[in-house]
C-alpha cells in the first residue's frame, strides 16, 4: 500500500500581493507612479522567469550540440 501525499497551495504570491497593493494605492491617489511602475511586479517576475527559461534552453541546446560532435 502506497501513501500519497498531496500538497496544495493556498493564498497569493508576493507578486500578486504587491500588484494589488500598488494598484490600490494608485487608484486611491496615494502614489503618483506611472502605471509601468505600478504593474512592475508583474513584468519583473515575467522577465525573471523568461530569463531562467532562456538560460535553461540555451544550456540544453549547447549540451546537445557538443554531445553530437
Amino acid at each position: 500500500m502506497s501513501d500519497k501525499i498531496i500538497h496544495t497551495s493556498s493564498g497569493i504570491s508576493l507578486t500578486t500581493a504587491l500588484t494589488i497593493l500598488f494598484v490600490t494605492l494608485k487608484l486611491l491617489g496615494k502614489i503618483t507612479w506611472s502605471w509601468w511602475w505600478v504593474l512592475s511586479p508583474l513584468w519583473i517576475s515575467a522577465a525573471i522567469t523568461l530569463s531562467f527559461l532562456l538560460l535553461f534552453f540555451g544550456i540544453a541546446l549547447l549540451v546537445l550540440i557538443f554531445n553530437n560532435k
